[in-house]
């Protein structure tokens, strides 16, 4: 998952159609997420119909979010709100809010808390800025 999540600049984003944050909202959130620290590797945002926005290639996001999305769910018998997953070779993090997930995966030995806090603010203003978005599970 590390390797294939890494950022690809100038990916596009397909239109979904689906009421939610639109193309430069969710890139928006993105780029902001990315600027907290450099020891973010990449992410992506995902609505009800996949993914919205990433730091990289769309299919390889959707891809793993998906993976880690299933097996947080798996180990939590149910639609997981947060996970986090640490490795030799960095950390992945999966949480969904109000209708939304977000994915990202860092460096080793990042603050997990502040991580997660940063995640949920993201998800959370992108939520507010569109009060039409359908609340499920991402």
């Amino acid at each position: 998952m590390f390797q294939h999540v890494a950022d690809q600049q100038g990916s596009e984003v397909p239109a979904t159609g689906a009421p939610g944050p639109d193309r430069s909202q969710a890139d928006f959130a993105v780029a902001r997420f990315r600027s907290l620290s450099t020891e973010i590797r990449g992410c992506a945002i995902l609505g009800p119909t996949g993914i919205l926005a990433a730091s990289g290639d769309l299919a390889a996001w959707g891809t793993a979010a998906a993976g880690l999305l299933e097996a947080a769910d798996a180990a939590a018998g149910g639609a997981a709100s947060q996970t986090h997953v640490a490795t030799e070779e960095g950390e992945a993090y999966a949480v969904r809010l109000e209708g939304l997930g977000m994915v990202a995966v860092t460096d080793r030995f990042t603050l997990a808390s502040l991580v997660l806090a940063d995640m949920r603010a993201a998800l959370r203003g992108l939520s507010r800025a569109n009060p039409h978005v359908v609340r499920e599970a991402a």
